[in-house]
């Protein structure tokens, strides 16, 4: 069964964020310049919400508001869904499926250590079951 930290081992630690006084506008083009589709909202190492394409569709957008006037901390998710390195990948994916979220950080001693998508939890598991498959079809060749 693998592991967070395992997954971050593959795709890397590196996290995108915004401190809370950004504009949306910036945060938005954050986004697009990493080619990410959240950013973490942080002010000196402390997590202190997220921002998603979601909140900036339904919270900007669909009620007009302006991106270079509005704060990332008016529209941002306080209430942080996150994960510890040592959960397990299924684990991760049954958490976001029950939350319908896509985007989990990874925070251990009170510090973000990664973020994992939704996309990477489903390549880890197809890579696992993979694996498997092959593991199988050697033993019955054997």
């Amino acid at each position: 069964m693998k592991l967070v930290n395992h997954l971050l081992d593959e795709k890397g630690r590196h996290v995108v964020s915004v401190p809370p006084d950004a504009s949306v506008f910036d945060a938005i083009k954050r986004m697009a310049d990493d080619a990410v589709g959240s950013l973490l909202v942080m002010d000196d190492g402390e997590l202190l919400g997220i921002l998603t394409e979601r909140d900036y569709a339904r919270k900007v957008i669909l009620k007009g508001r302006s991106s270079e006037n509005t704060k990332v901390t008016e529209i941002m998710t306080s209430d942080v869904l996150t994960t510890s390195g040592a959960e397990t990948v299924n684990r991760c994916m049954e958490l976001m499926t029950e939350r319908r979220i896509r985007h989990l950080p990874v925070v251990e001693d009170n510090r973000v250590i990664g973020m994992i998508s939704i996309g990477d939890l489903v390549q880890a598991i197809i890579s696992d079951q993979q694996e498997e498959i092959e593991q199988l079809e050697h033993y019955i060749s054997g």
